[in-house]
């Protein structure tokens, strides 16, 4: 049964732009990596800087976000990897 609710975590971006769902999550909820994802990220510590994307999980729990919402979050913050993120994620 894949992802029918929205769920909101904390992480952490790793290289490649990329964050991790962590396991217990994604067998709590049965996130499928077939499964179309809305995904909103914001940098904790900035106001109102958000951004919204869709995208696939990869088999392995990581979400890449993509180069040009990057770019955009990047605006606010100059270093992207290592920040922490707020990520909601809803099915699409």
């Amino acid at each position: 049964m894949p992802l029918n609710k929205r769920i909101n975590f904390k992480a952490k971006i790793e290289k490649a732009n990329r964050f991790q769902i962590s396991k217990l999550i994604r067998w709590e909820y049965k996130l499928e990596s077939t499964q179309l994802l809305k995904v909103t990220v914001s940098v904790i510590g900035l106001v109102g800087v958000r951004e919204n994307f869709l995208i696939k999980m990869r088999k392995d729990g990581r979400i890449a976000i993509p180069s040009l919402v990057a770019a955009l979050l990047k605006k606010s913050a100059q270093y992207l990897e290592g920040r922490a993120i707020e990520v909601t994620i809803e099915p699409a």
